[in-house]
């Protein structure tokens, strides 16, 4: 019987990472991945290729609208599904293999097949048993589902349908404003889709500075993206290639129907734990699913921990990235640690919407004295100049001490741009820090240091 340090169930973000961070430390390591590839749902199903098909379709957009004002006269584009599905799928091929050459490189044995956690000290994979000192479980999360809506991944699809369609839709149903319904939806609407967006809540992108999410729902407004908000998905059912939703508003109750060629259900995702054995190994899982660690992602079970989805926390690859390193530092006895103060979130829509820290609700919920700095992209040389004007960067200080707060941001590179405001907070920096930072020009950058400079004497070009 192979015997190990770690073994880790689960090859996605949270899973590969941990994997290498413990042969690194000069654990011996194993990888436990039922997929023919890589990566987890992530860069299979998930992050990579739907950003994929978002650049191909911003670039479509791109060429069907701004390219003749920037003296750019060509043909209008036609979209050849098939090879931008091609194109999709090297993107993740690239990825995935990219991970594999690491797992040979940091000499981690990939154990292919489903895992299963025998008892304390062993997994099974297959018929296979393997001793090990301590197990990750990194298995993440799979699509929650939604009574009297049934996923055929043809129709009535999840993230992973619309990921390979068979044809492009004329009609689209999105149930879910969040960020994944709002990703590919927005890919659809570019690609030519009629796009219609129900949500249970009142407004979307659940969670995010309400300031922020008013004023990307109008964007997506004006680019065609349609809102039916406070309502509720009452069904779903496909005749003949067709889709026919049924809804009830939960304001007056008043229903309605809308018939589409594609249904996306994007209505959020729960931890996937399905086959591994816990129910008789005494690691308790809560009522959402969720399995419970202590401070050190260690379950009830010793060396037995769980990181990334299957934990609470936000559902980010980055938050699963940076647990895994962690808990393999804890596992080789040094300190890890994740800042969960500190951990952005990204839409990547066109624009983008990027946040970390505190919103102002909460903010107004705890009752701390707080200072507001925006700053308009319309004031910024280089977002003009990519007719991306609109939107703005807004940052929050504690009002006394100046110490950054939180960052929302809706505009150009929001993904990139937060990634400052992070580095800012994590080292405990004030706005007034930010603001004295010299920041290149002409870059989108700046908009983040004039937010900065507003929370003190005032933006320079505002």
């Amino acid at each position: 019987m192979a015997e190990y340090d770690v073994i880790v169930i689960g090859a996605g973000p949270g899973g590969y990472v941990c994997a290498i961070r413990c042969a690194q430390l000069g654990l011996k390591t194993a990888c436990v991945e039922s997929r023919e590839t890589l990566g987890g749902t992530c860069l299979n199903v998930g992050c990579i290729p739907s950003k994929a098909l978002l650049h191909a379709s911003e670039l479509y957009k791109e060429s069907t609208t701004h390219f003749a004002d920037m003296g750019l006269n060509v043909a209008t584009p036609k979209i050849d599904l098939a090879k931008m599905l091609e194109y999709k799928q090297s993107t993740v091929d690239g990825n995935t293999k990219g991970i594999e050459f690491l797992f040979k490189k940091n000499k981690i044995d990939w154990l292919k097949g489903k895992g299963k956690i025998t008892r304390a000290g062993e997994v099974t994979v297959g018929e296979t048993a393997y001793k090990t000192r301590n197990i990750v479980i990194a298995t993440g999360s799979e699509p929650a589902s939604l009574p009297g809506v049934e996923v055929d991944e043809k129709v009535i699809v999840t993230s992973t349908g619309a990921l390979v369609p068979g044809k492009l839709p004329k009609k689209m149903v999105v149930i879910g404003a969040g960020v994944i319904g709002l990703e590919l939806g927005s890919v659809y609407a570019r690609l030519g889709a009629e796009v219609t967006v129900i949500e249970f809540l009142d407004h979307i992108t659940p969670g995010i500075d309400s300031e922020i999410a008013k004023t990307f729902q109008k964007m997506l407004t004006k680019q065609g993206l349609k809102f039916v908000l406070n309502t509720a998905v009452q069904s779903a059912t496909v005749s003949k290639g067709k889709a026919t939703v049924t809804y009830k508003s939960r304001k007056d109750e008043a229903e309605g129907s809308i018939e589409a060629d594609m249904v996306l259900v994007a209505t959020g995702r729960k931890p996937y734990t399905e086959d591994l054995g816990l129910a008789h190994t005494g690691v308790v899982v809560s009522q959402r699913g969720q399995v419970e660690i202590d401070n050190h992602w260690q379950t009830a079970v010793p060396g037995i921990y769980a990181i990334g989805d299957v934990v609470k926390g936000p559902m980010l690859a980055h938050k699963a990235e940076d647990e895994g390193m962690a808990v393999a530092e804890v596992i080789a006895g040094q300190h890890g640690h994740v800042n969960y103060d500190v951990i952005p979130g990204v839409i990547y829509t066109s624009p983008e919407v990027a946040t970390v820290g505190k919103t102002e609700e909460q903010l107004k919920e705890e009752g701390r004295k707080y200072k507001v700095g925006k700053f308009p992209f319309m004031g910024n040389a280089r977002a003009k100049s990519y007719f991306m004007g609109e939107g703005f960067v807004k940052l929050l200080a504690d009002a006394e001490t100046d110490r950054i707060l939180g960052a929302h941001i809706v505009g150009p590179q929001a993904g990139e741009l937060i990634a400052e405001v992070c580095v800012a907070m994590e080292f405990g920096a004030a706005a007034e820090d930010l603001a004295r930072t010299c920041h290149a020009h002409p870059t989108c950058s700046e908009a983040v240091r004039e937010a900065a400079l507003a929370c003190g004497d005032g933006a320079i070009h505002a």
